[in-house]
């Protein structure tokens, strides 16, 4: 049977640095080396499975995105929100707590509670 191994998500050139503080310093995410072969295409690899390419020309994904479960939402959401993000908490979901947000570059990204 299938297994996910990763999602890659869409960057523009250059935005590896802003991608390390809003994907690592805002949620939480640990960086992962990209092979050496893969290093000069630019990008960004985490270990929790979201790779980040840089794309040519650069379109943010406004209804794709990556969801992430934490374990603590609501520290999650007072980072990204410290980190200028915009938190958009979601309710439509009954018994999930969740909020949307987006990255620098305008990609949509979800974060749901890993518990009640």
């Amino acid at each position: 049977m299938p297994s996910l191994h990763h999602v890659q998500v869409a960057i523009p050139e250059d935005g590896e640095e802003e991608a390390r503080r809003f994907y690592g310093d805002a949620l939480g995410l640990t960086e992962q080396a990209k092979p050496e072969a893969m290093r000069a295409t630019g990008g960004v690899w985490f270990e929790e499975g979201l790779h980040l390419g840089v794309e040519r020309p650069f379109t943010p994904a406004g209804k794709a995105h990556p969801g992430f479960v934490v374990d603590d939402l609501d520290a999650a959401a007072e980072r990204v929100a410290a980190a200028g993000g915009e938190v958009t908490w979601d309710a439509r979901w009954p018994g999930v707590r969740r909020f949307h947000t987006v990255d620098p570059f305008g990609n949509r990204v979800e974060l749901l509670a890993g518990s009640p």
